[in-house]
């Protein structure tokens, strides 16, 4: 008997800059109800699902920055999600901008939650690897201000027994690290979880431009393969706020294959049945630690700073 866990992955289309917090939640809700008719037992959703992707342009009022951000979840702002989520009997996994108080400081970060059927808690990410910078650079199109308003996450990369597996999650640049992966692979993920709003364009980089595409695939789909692990990616899509988002929501197996695809750049739910015995070939013997490593052989390993420069 495999286990067999079918997911949904929820691409979210532009998010307007004024669109309202209870009009963003509905369009998760009318996604949640089409998972839920379509037999899902998990729903995911992208990283900061409730929002236009703020760090795109520059927020000098603090509280104005504040406002982007939800200080509980479940709050006045999201609770209607986690009671459609009990009344449906369906998971999910939801991206948002925390605002929290930690050892008396206020912290904000860039998190995702993980709720059971029963609409409770299961398991909170938040991200580590941030890309972008501190200061504005006035001579690009749009910014990527992730430095300047977020915290480095502080929970590290934890795996929760749920759905009948091991689930893990990241955010968006953290899939790109194959740390990421590996930690979570290392604590026994079966499922890796993750949102993304990334630009079809790089500026600091407009050489990589024909690459984006493919580095997204290529990151989840090696460290689904490498991990021995079903990683679900959902993404951003479309034209916000002038910036060019590049969705390619995906699903991948254990093998590294896309076994679904968003195909539009709107709100788009794509499902798969995935089986989670499937990762066991990968964990079991491909990629089993215990029996196809042995680290002593690896030769000492010297820091990149004290290595010779090549040639």
């Amino acid at each position: 008997m495999t286990r067999q866990l079918t997911i949904g992955a929820a691409q979210s289309g532009p998010i307007p800059r004024d669109q309202s917090r209870a009009d963003a939640l509905e369009r998760l809700i009318v996604m949640l109800r089409e998972g839920h008719q379509r037999g899902c037992d998990l729903v995911v959703f992208t990283e900061c699902a409730l929002t236009a992707f703020f760090p795109h342009w520059l927020i000098e009022d603090p509280a104005e920055l504040d406002s982007y951000f939800e200080t509980a979840v479940p709050g006045p702002d999201t609770q209607a999600l986690f009671d459609e989520a009990r009344r449906l009997g369906v998971g999910f996994h939801l991206g948002f901008a925390e605002l929290a108080e930690v050892d008396g400081e206020v912290r904000h970060f860039n998190s995702s939650i993980l709720v059971g059927p029963d609409g409770v808690e299961i398991g909170r990410f938040r991200k580590i690897h941030l890309p972008g910078y501190s200061e504005p650079r006035p001579d690009h199109p749009f910014q990527n201000l992730e430095k300047r308003y977020f915290d480095v996450g502080d929970l590290g990369f934890d795996t929760w027994r749920a759905f009948g597996g091991t689930v893990g999650m990241c955010i968006c640049n953290d899939r790109r690290w194959p740390e990421t992966y590996r930690v979570l692979g290392l604590r026994g993920a079966e499922l890796i979880l993750l949102g993304y709003n990334t630009p079809s364009n790089n500026p600091d980089y407009p050489e990589m431009n024909p690459l984006v595409p493919f580095h997204n695939r290529l990151s989840m789909q090696s460290g689904a393969y490498q991990n021995g692990a079903w990683v679900v990616g959902v993404a951003k899509a479309g034209e916000e706020e002038g910036v060019m988002q590049l969705g390619q929501t995906m699903i991948i197996a254990p093998s590294g294959e896309i076994v679904a695809q968003a195909t539009t750049l709107q709100d788009e739910l794509i499902v798969h049945t995935c089986d989670l015995d499937a990762t066991r070939p990968y964990k079991e013997g491909i990629f089993h630690f215990g029996k196809n490593r042995r680290v002593e052989h690896y030769g000492p390993i010297t820091s990149q700073t004290e290595a010779e420069p090549p040639g």
